[in-house]
């Protein structure tokens, strides 16, 4: 198997951790990128037995970091971006708060799109590159049947849509953009109820990456191949 490159966004823990941790042991080279690379320990850990590691600080919602990153890489070809990084404030009726809001977009929702806009020239060189959004089934509609946490809800949402154009906009370039949901895991933000752990689920994530196809470009697919309505 040929060696790929792999960047993934909040890599410091849960799905982000499990994924740098099954990429490097599959032998991939791996950029995860961090807030704050001296707080991410395990990942430091993780790095310290993986010389295909490469840790980098980046803060997801900030745009001309983003773009500065791209250019620090800009030598290199990425054959998959997964856009992790994610946040999830507290929000029921009568209790939002409009900045945490407008923050959860700016993390859960531009950042794929801006990934895409600056690092189109890395993915153009892989040739049949994959740009991955980590999105929720919570941003389904149709699913929805409880209300409430209209924060997380809308910005998945709208996170789904971006999808959907990067798909569009990206086919000529010969780049694959899928939202995958992860299940419910049990990690910091799923909690501990939840239904799998981060191995299985990034096991059945990489299994839909590697055999994502053009025709599945622009769908919104859950961690064990299935697809999610809109």
């Amino acid at each position: 198997m040929t060696t790929q490159t792999i960047l993934i966004t909040g890599a410091n823990r849960g799905i982000g951790l499990e994924y740098v941790k099954q990429y490097a042991e599959s032998g991939q080279q791996v950029y995860a990128t961090v807030r704050d690379p001296s707080k991410a320990t395990a990942l430091q850990q993780l790095a310290a037995k993986h010389t295909n590691i490469q840790i980098l600080a980046l803060d997801v919602g900030d745009v001309s970091a983003i773009r500065a990153l791209a250019g620090q890489l800009s030598a290199l070809t990425i054959d998959t971006i997964i856009s992790n990084a994610g946040t999830y404030p507290d929000s029921a009726f009568g209790k939002t708060d409009p900045q945490a809001w407008l923050h959860a977009f700016q993390v859960n929702t531009l950042t794929t799109y801006y990934f895409a806009e600056a690092f189109l020239p890395q993915l153009r060189r892989a040739n049949q590159a994959k740009l991955i959004a980590m999105t929720s089934k919570m941003g389904s509609m149709e699913d929805n049947g409880s209300g409430g946490e209209y924060i997380y809800r809308s910005s998945k949402t709208a996170l789904n849509m971006v999808v959907k154009s990067l798909s569009i906009d990206l086919r000529e370039f010969n780049i694959k953009v899928a939202a995958l949901h992860p299940g419910w895991v049990r990690t910091d933000m799923g909690g501990p109820n939840g239904l799998i752990d981060t191995e299985t689920s990034v096991r059945g994530l990489r299994q839909v990456i590697e055999g994502l196809s053009s025709a599945q470009s622009g769908e919104f697919i859950a961690y064990d191949g299935k697809r999610i309505p809109w």
